[in-house]
Protein backbone atom coordinates (compact mmCIF):
# COMPACT_ATOMS: atom_id res chain seq x y z
CA UNK A 1 0.00 0.00 0.00
CA UNK A 2 2.39 2.71 1.39
CA UNK A 3 4.94 2.23 -2.39
CA UNK A 4 1.79 2.58 -4.25
CA UNK A 5 0.37 5.71 -2.24
CA UNK A 6 4.24 7.21 -2.39
CA UNK A 7 4.61 6.70 -6.07
CA UNK A 8 0.83 8.24 -6.74
CA UNK A 9 1.36 11.62 -4.48
CA UNK A 10 4.86 11.96 -6.21
CA UNK A 11 3.64 11.30 -9.68
CA UNK A 12 -0.04 11.37 -10.45
CA UNK A 13 0.29 9.22 -13.59
CA UNK A 14 2.55 6.60 -12.02
CA UNK A 15 -0.41 3.81 -10.80
CA UNK A 16 -3.43 3.39 -12.55
CA UNK A 17 -6.99 4.99 -11.43
CA UNK A 18 -8.09 1.47 -9.71
CA UNK A 19 -4.42 0.71 -8.15
CA UNK A 20 -4.79 3.90 -6.39
CA UNK A 21 -8.51 3.84 -4.83
CA UNK A 22 -7.65 -0.47 -4.15
CA UNK A 23 -4.77 1.18 -2.11
CA UNK A 24 -6.18 4.10 -0.55
CA UNK A 25 -9.52 1.81 0.19
CA UNK A 26 -6.97 -0.48 2.28
CA UNK A 27 -5.74 1.93 4.29
CA UNK A 28 -8.50 3.55 4.95
CA UNK A 29 -9.64 -0.30 6.34
CA UNK A 30 -6.82 -0.73 8.10
CA UNK A 31 -6.75 2.75 9.92
CA UNK A 32 -10.46 1.50 10.56
CA UNK A 33 -9.16 -1.97 12.32
CA UNK A 34 -6.39 0.36 14.50
CA UNK A 35 -3.75 -1.92 12.54
CA UNK A 36 -2.28 1.33 11.33
CA UNK A 37 -1.83 4.78 12.94
CA UNK A 38 -1.11 8.20 11.86
CA UNK A 39 1.49 8.54 14.24
CA UNK A 40 3.06 6.15 16.72
CA UNK A 41 5.04 7.02 19.99
CA UNK A 42 8.60 5.91 19.71
CA UNK A 43 10.12 6.63 22.87
CA UNK A 44 8.66 9.87 23.97
CA UNK A 45 8.46 11.15 20.60
CA UNK A 46 5.60 10.95 18.31
CA UNK A 47 6.66 9.92 14.65
CA UNK A 48 3.81 10.63 11.96
CA UNK A 49 3.49 8.18 9.20
CA UNK A 50 3.17 10.93 6.20
CA UNK A 51 2.22 8.09 3.67
CA UNK A 52 -1.09 7.45 5.68
CA UNK A 53 -1.89 10.89 5.67
CA UNK A 54 -1.71 11.26 1.83
CA UNK A 55 -3.52 7.60 1.33
CA UNK A 56 -6.53 9.93 3.23
CA UNK A 57 -5.64 13.19 0.83
CA UNK A 58 -5.52 11.05 -2.04
CA UNK A 59 -9.07 9.60 -1.32
CA UNK A 60 -10.54 13.08 -1.67
CA UNK A 61 -8.79 13.81 -5.02
CA UNK A 62 -10.14 10.16 -6.11
CA UNK A 63 -13.69 9.89 -4.74
CA UNK A 64 -16.99 11.88 -5.79
CA UNK A 65 -19.27 13.30 -3.77
CA UNK A 66 -22.34 10.34 -3.16
CA UNK A 67 -25.48 10.21 -0.80
CA UNK A 68 -24.95 8.33 2.19
CA UNK A 69 -27.00 7.33 4.85
CA UNK A 70 -26.46 6.48 8.78
CA UNK A 71 -29.53 5.17 10.37
CA UNK A 72 -32.18 8.11 9.92
CA UNK A 73 -29.12 10.76 8.61
CA UNK A 74 -28.49 11.21 4.97
CA UNK A 75 -25.66 12.75 4.08
CA UNK A 76 -23.75 13.89 0.60
CA UNK A 77 -20.23 13.58 0.78
CA UNK A 78 -16.81 11.66 -0.57
CA UNK A 79 -16.35 10.18 3.12
CA UNK A 80 -18.73 7.47 4.23
CA UNK A 81 -20.08 6.97 7.75
CA UNK A 82 -19.11 3.81 10.04
CA UNK A 83 -22.31 2.33 11.42
CA UNK A 84 -23.33 -1.43 12.87
CA UNK A 85 -21.47 -2.10 15.72
CA UNK A 86 -21.92 -5.70 17.39
CA UNK A 87 -21.52 -6.24 21.04
CA UNK A 88 -17.40 -6.15 20.69
CA UNK A 89 -17.33 -2.63 19.29
CA UNK A 90 -17.29 0.88 21.14
CA UNK A 91 -20.35 1.79 23.36
CA UNK A 92 -22.37 4.81 20.47
CA UNK A 93 -25.26 6.69 22.13
CA UNK A 94 -27.10 8.78 18.94
CA UNK A 95 -26.04 10.38 16.93
CA UNK A 96 -22.32 10.36 17.36
CA UNK A 97 -21.14 9.64 13.99
CA UNK A 98 -17.75 8.19 13.32
CA UNK A 99 -16.21 8.40 9.52
CA UNK A 100 -14.82 5.93 8.04
CA UNK A 101 -10.82 5.49 8.25
CA UNK A 102 -11.06 6.34 11.71
CA UNK A 103 -10.20 3.95 14.79
CA UNK A 104 -12.67 3.71 18.00
CA UNK A 105 -11.75 1.14 20.64
CA UNK A 106 -13.88 -1.66 21.78
CA UNK A 107 -13.75 0.00 25.20
CA UNK A 108 -14.48 3.38 24.33
CA UNK A 109 -17.80 5.57 24.69
CA UNK A 110 -19.01 7.90 22.23
CA UNK A 111 -21.49 10.09 23.42
CA UNK A 112 -23.21 12.56 20.74
CA UNK A 113 -20.34 13.49 19.41
CA UNK A 114 -17.84 13.62 16.15
CA UNK A 115 -14.71 11.70 15.28
CA UNK A 116 -13.12 12.50 11.71
CA UNK A 117 -10.98 10.46 9.18
CA UNK A 118 -7.59 9.25 10.54
CA UNK A 119 -8.64 9.87 14.24
CA UNK A 120 -7.71 7.22 17.06
CA UNK A 121 -9.32 6.90 20.06
CA UNK A 122 -8.16 4.13 22.24
CA UNK A 123 -10.06 2.02 24.86
CA UNK A 124 -11.44 3.33 28.56
CA UNK A 125 -11.69 7.11 26.86
CA UNK A 126 -14.96 8.95 26.81
CA UNK A 127 -15.47 11.50 24.33
CA UNK A 128 -18.52 13.31 25.47
CA UNK A 129 -21.13 15.37 24.56
CA UNK A 130 -20.76 17.98 21.21
CA UNK A 131 -17.17 17.28 21.35
CA UNK A 132 -14.78 16.90 18.05
CA UNK A 133 -12.09 14.73 17.34
CA UNK A 134 -10.30 16.19 14.40
CA UNK A 135 -8.58 14.64 11.33
CA UNK A 136 -5.98 12.32 12.61
CA UNK A 137 -6.11 13.89 16.02
CA UNK A 138 -4.71 10.59 18.26
CA UNK A 139 -6.69 9.86 21.74
CA UNK A 140 -4.86 7.57 24.01
CA UNK A 141 -6.41 5.09 26.87
CA UNK A 142 -8.72 5.91 29.74
CA UNK A 143 -9.05 9.75 28.74
CA UNK A 144 -12.38 12.14 29.55
CA UNK A 145 -12.71 14.26 26.77
CA UNK A 146 -15.40 16.68 28.57
CA UNK A 147 -19.09 18.18 26.50
CA UNK A 148 -18.30 20.54 23.61
CA UNK A 149 -14.53 20.00 23.68
CA UNK A 150 -12.75 20.72 20.26
CA UNK A 151 -9.72 18.58 19.58
CA UNK A 152 -8.03 19.70 16.41
CA UNK A 153 -7.29 17.97 13.19
CA UNK A 154 -3.81 17.90 11.20
CA UNK A 155 -3.67 16.92 7.44
CA UNK A 156 -1.40 19.39 6.16
CA UNK A 157 1.53 20.35 5.95
CA UNK A 158 2.32 16.70 5.53
CA UNK A 159 5.04 16.65 8.35
CA UNK A 160 2.81 18.01 11.01
CA UNK A 161 2.27 15.96 13.79
CA UNK A 162 -1.73 16.10 14.62
CA UNK A 163 -3.03 16.66 17.96
CA UNK A 164 -1.95 14.39 20.52
CA UNK A 165 -3.30 13.36 23.58
CA UNK A 166 -1.97 10.87 25.86
CA UNK A 167 -3.15 8.50 28.43
CA UNK A 168 -5.27 9.42 30.97
CA UNK A 169 -5.52 13.09 30.10
CA UNK A 170 -8.77 14.93 31.51
CA UNK A 171 -10.01 18.16 29.41
CA UNK A 172 -12.20 20.09 31.07
CA UNK A 173 -15.25 21.26 28.89
CA UNK A 174 -15.69 23.72 26.18
CA UNK A 175 -11.81 23.80 26.09
CA UNK A 176 -9.72 23.17 22.64
CA UNK A 177 -6.71 21.65 21.29
CA UNK A 178 -5.26 22.08 18.16
CA UNK A 179 -2.45 22.76 15.85
CA UNK A 180 -0.64 19.93 16.21
CA UNK A 181 0.16 20.18 20.42
CA UNK A 182 0.67 17.29 22.88
CA UNK A 183 -1.43 17.09 26.30
CA UNK A 184 1.35 14.45 28.14
CA UNK A 185 0.02 11.71 30.00
CA UNK A 186 -2.12 12.24 33.18
CA UNK A 187 -2.55 16.03 32.59
CA UNK A 188 -5.70 17.61 33.56
CA UNK A 189 -6.58 20.78 31.26
CA UNK A 190 -9.89 22.74 33.49
CA UNK A 191 -12.46 23.84 32.12
CA UNK A 192 -12.14 26.55 29.30
CA UNK A 193 -8.50 25.94 28.39
CA UNK A 194 -7.45 26.81 24.68
CA UNK A 195 -4.15 25.28 23.62
CA UNK A 196 -2.30 26.37 20.12
CA UNK A 197 1.03 26.58 19.04
CA UNK A 198 1.14 30.24 19.81
CA UNK A 199 -0.46 29.68 23.51
CA UNK A 200 1.85 30.62 26.64
CA UNK A 201 1.46 28.04 29.38
CA UNK A 202 3.43 29.62 32.54
CA UNK A 203 4.49 27.17 35.03
CA UNK A 204 3.67 28.66 38.06
CA UNK A 205 5.67 26.09 40.34
CA UNK A 206 9.37 27.05 38.47
CA UNK A 207 8.10 30.13 36.32
CA UNK A 208 9.13 29.03 32.98
CA UNK A 209 6.99 29.35 30.29
CA UNK A 210 6.62 27.15 27.39
CA UNK A 211 4.62 26.64 23.92
CA UNK A 212 2.64 23.59 22.50
CA UNK A 213 3.32 20.63 25.44
CA UNK A 214 1.43 20.36 28.62
CA UNK A 215 3.82 18.47 31.16
CA UNK A 216 2.49 15.05 31.99
CA UNK A 217 0.28 15.15 35.10
CA UNK A 218 0.31 18.70 34.89
CA UNK A 219 -3.11 20.79 35.78
CA UNK A 220 -3.31 23.96 33.98
CA UNK A 221 -6.09 26.78 34.30
CA UNK A 222 -7.08 29.38 32.02
CA UNK A 223 -5.75 32.94 32.84
CA UNK A 224 -3.71 35.69 31.81
CA UNK A 225 0.19 36.91 31.61
CA UNK A 226 1.04 40.80 31.47
CA UNK A 227 2.92 42.41 28.65
CA UNK A 228 6.66 42.93 28.45
CA UNK A 229 5.69 46.57 28.85
CA UNK A 230 2.70 46.44 31.04
CA UNK A 231 -0.06 47.84 29.51
CA UNK A 232 -2.19 44.83 28.89
CA UNK A 233 -2.54 41.13 29.81
CA UNK A 234 -2.74 38.16 26.98
CA UNK A 235 -4.32 34.76 27.22
CA UNK A 236 -2.29 32.16 29.12
CA UNK A 237 -2.63 28.78 30.65
CA UNK A 238 -1.18 28.52 33.85
CA UNK A 239 -0.05 25.01 35.09
CA UNK A 240 -0.95 25.12 38.84
CA UNK A 241 0.66 22.42 40.45
CA UNK A 242 1.40 18.71 39.60
CA UNK A 243 -1.45 16.09 39.85
CA UNK A 244 -2.16 14.92 43.35
CA UNK A 245 -4.72 12.73 45.19
CA UNK A 246 -7.57 15.91 45.05
CA UNK A 247 -7.14 15.96 41.72
CA UNK A 248 -7.60 12.16 40.98
CA UNK A 249 -10.55 11.78 43.45
CA UNK A 250 -12.13 15.06 41.47
CA UNK A 251 -10.76 13.33 38.15
CA UNK A 252 -11.80 9.55 37.75
CA UNK A 253 -13.08 8.17 35.41
CA UNK A 254 -17.00 6.38 36.38
CA UNK A 255 -16.51 2.74 35.81
CA UNK A 256 -19.91 2.14 35.98
CA UNK A 257 -20.77 4.50 32.75
CA UNK A 258 -18.45 2.52 30.46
Amino acid sequence: MQSIIEAAWENPGAAGESEIRRAVAETLAALESGRIRVSEKNGAEWVVNEWVKKAILLHFKHSSMQPMEAGVLHFFDKVDVQGGWKNSGPRVVPPATVRAGAYVSPGAVLMPSYINIGAYVDEGTMIDTWSTVGSCAQIGRNCHISGGVGIGGVLEPMQATPVIIEDGVFIGARSEVAEGCIVREGAVLAMGCYLGKSTKIHNAITGETMFGEIPPRAVVVPGALPSRDGTHHTYALIMKKIRDEKTDARTALNEILR
